[in-house]
């Protein structure tokens, strides 16, 4: 079980204070779904609607990013990996 999970509305970390999903947290996700993309996008699909909701005046793309973007980011994989996130 984890301390890092959303506070809404404002979309923080009840575990450390950053913007969720926080570092933390998406380490832990990475574990989880390891060798599960859809099902991590699906999860996260969750978040992002009700993020959308919370705030509307965040733009879309923001929190697109915020949600969707990070697995995908260049990790300290070995070369040739770069971009993929572990175990994808």
């Amino acid at each position: 079980m984890t301390m890092h999970l959303p506070v809404r509305p404002v979309w923080t970390c009840a575990g450390c204070g950053q913007v969720w999903p926080c570092l933390t947290r998406k380490h832990q996700l990475l574990a989880e779904f390891a060798g599960a993309r859809v099902s991590l996008m699906l999860y996260l699909t969750q978040f992002f609607v009700e993020a959308c909701v919370d705030m509307p005046t965040t733009t879309t793309g923001t929190l697109y990013h915020r949600f969707f973007a990070w697995p995908y980011e260049p990790t300290d994989a070995p070369p040739g990996r770069k971009g993929a996130p572990p175990g994808w």
